[in-house]
This record gives structure tokens, C-alpha cells and sequence, in this order.
């Protein structure tokens, strides 16, 4: 008798309603759920009065159109309308565009900066905003670029993924908000 007042069950119309205590364990349907007469657990928080369990993150696929040595190159869209190819660069820490991807976008350069590149000398770009950068759903808004004009691709880097975990399989690329 104890253990059916700490459980509380409930017959609702030929169903039963089982409410448990707090306990999370792996695929745990919640403190509130039913099981059909199939054997299918269906949670009933909402009708608890419980708070839902959080929802997993949106996870963002971007197919990976070529390759340039295995360094993946994905379609990049600018101000929501104009697509360029670029690497993602997990050693570069900002976005770096062609200069003519900055002519195609009318960029007006902004400002400077100085950046090391892969051969480990130090390079002076010109700078500018652009108002987006998404990939998939991902969105960067009023992004800072260099601009270098000798590049034949731009580079995607860590200003535009520092907020999602990535992960880069075969044919994709996938971001995981943190």
C-alpha cells in the first residue's frame, strides 16, 4: 500500500497513468508517462504540469561539394543571396574572402589588419562588414572579413563556427550549436 502512495497511479478511461518520483536514468520517458496496450511509452509532462525536457539543438548539414586536398570547400551565402565557394579552415581563426567575392558584394574596405599565414609570415589585409554569413541555418550577422586579393577561395574560420561544434564526415559538414 506504501509503495502505491509514493507512485500515485491513476486509471483514466481503461488507461493507466503513472506518475514516479524525480529520477533521471538513460531514456527516461519522465515522471509522468503511460504505456499503450502496444508497449509504447508516450510522455504526459505536458499534462503533469511538468516542463518538457529540453529539445535537442537544430544541427545544421552542409553537403560538401569538393574537396582540396581533404580540406572540405561548402557553399557560403552572403547577405542572404549571393553564394561563393569556400574552405573550412579549422586553423583559421577569422573569415577571409577573394577579392572578387569583396567586388561581387561591393565591399568598401573599413580598415586593416595583420594576420600570420600558413607559411608562418605576416600578411597585411584590408577589412570590411558584411551584413551576413550562413551556411545551412547557421548565421554569422555583421561579420568582419579580410579581403585578399591574391586568394583563389576564401577561407570559412573560427569567427564565423566559434559558436558551434563541428563535425566533418565524408559528404558533410555538420554544426552543432554549443
Amino acid at each position: 500500500m506504501n509503495a502505491i502512495k509514493k507512485i500515485g497511479i491513476t486509471a483514466i478511461s481503461g488507461m493507466m497513468l503513472l506518475t514516479l518520483p524525480s529520477v533521471a536514468t538513460a531514456n527516461d520517458p519522465g515522471g509522468c508517462f503511460m504505456v499503450t496496450s502496444s508497449g509504447k511509452t508516450v510522455s504526459l509532462g505536458q499534462l503533469c504540469g511538468m516542463t518538457p525536457p529540453p529539445s535537442t539543438p537544430k544541427v545544421f548539414r552542409i553537403p560538401i561539394k569538393r574537396r582540396i586536398g581533404k580540406t572540405p570547400i561548402i557553399d557560403v551565402t552572403f547577405n542572404g543571396n549571393q553564394v561563393f565557394e569556400m574552405v573550412v579552415d579549422t586553423g583559421a581563426t577569422g573569415i577571409l574572402i577573394t577579392q572578387e567575392v569583396a567586388t561581387a558584394l561591393k565591399l568598401q574596405p573599413s580598415g586593416t589588419m595583420k594576420a600570420s599565414i600558413a607559411d608562418g609570415s605576416i600578411v597585411e589585409f584590408k577589412t570590411s562588414n558584411v551584413l551576413t554569413v550562413s551556411v545551412g541555418g547557421a548565421v554569422l550577422n555583421n561579420a568582419k572579413v579580410a579581403i585578399a586579393p591574391k586568394a583563389r577561395i576564401g577561407l570559412l574560420g573560427h569567427d564565423f563556427f566559434e559558436k558551434y561544434d563541428l563535425k566533418i564526415l565524408e559528404k558533410q559538414v555538420e554544426f552543432y550549436p554549443r
